[in-house]
């Protein structure tokens, strides 16, 4: 299996990044990114070719002795992320920093340290966005500006670094049936029905496409919306 490209998925320990790498594990190594080191390694006893990477993106020092030994990487899939929402009046400075710190500045670091290995691989780099990076709406202020900015450096990315072969690709989902999604509906006071909202299989799939996507197509942007159901 040491022929087959790497790829590493942050999020992994669950929803939409567990979905990604459970639908590139046929044909990919993984590095399965997360926090919870325990449900990491249970993720990867699952798939084949699949090692815990267990990491916090915003301890500096962490994430670059995580990156060191990385030394050509074919995908990088950015599916961790926080939703902090409330309204412009009410939202404090920390929740702001909250949404900025994970969503973009680590996201951020994490492409850079490991730019090199992508550069290398003339890899590919897949930003899982949100429909709120698209058009903000009333009370996601914080998180919506964190995906507008997101949006932004995926565009800046792909403008620098497409003449050394990397593919940049920005996945824009509806809501999709997760944990975060749930706390959202709970947050916004409704009544969660998990048939609504897109799965996190369909957003994979998604991913998947952009990824294998033949040697002269560049899958720029994506924007997936839940089916009606009625």
């Amino acid at each position: 299996m040491a022929d087959r490209p790497l790829a590493l998925v942050t999020g992994a320990t669950r929803g939409i990044g567990a979905a990604v790498a459970a639908a590139l594990a046929p044909t990919h190594r993984l590095l399965l990114g997360g926090r919870n080191a325990d449900v990491l390694a249970e993720r990867a006893r699952e798939l084949p070719a699949a090692e815990p990477w267990p990491v916090d993106l915003t301890d500096a020092e962490a994430l670059r002795e995580a990156c060191a030994s990385i030394d050509a990487l074919d995908v990088l899939v950015h599916s961790a992320g926080v939703a902090k929402l409330g309204s412009v009046a009410d939202s404090e400075a920390e929740v702001w920093r909250q949404n900025l710190e994970v969503n973009v500045v680590a996201v951020a670091e994490l492409t850079r340290l490991t730019l090199p290995a992508l550069r290398a691989a003339k890899g590919h780099v897949v930003f899982v966005n949100s429909g709120q990076g698209l058009a903000a709406r009333e009370g996601w202020g914080p998180y919506a500006a964190s995906k507008f900015a997101l949006r932004a450096y995926a565009d800046v990315l792909r403008a620098e670094e497409s003449g050394r072969g990397l593919r940049v690709t920005s996945v824009y989902p509806g809501r999709t049936d997760t944990d975060m999604q749930r706390a959202v509906v709970s947050h916004e006071g409704g009544e969660y029905s998990p048939e609504q909202y897109l799965r996190p299989e369909s957003v994979a799939a998604a991913v998947v496409a952009a990824v294998t996507a033949s040697p002269d197509a560049h899958l720029t942007e994506v924007t997936i919306r839940p089916r009606p159901t009625r």
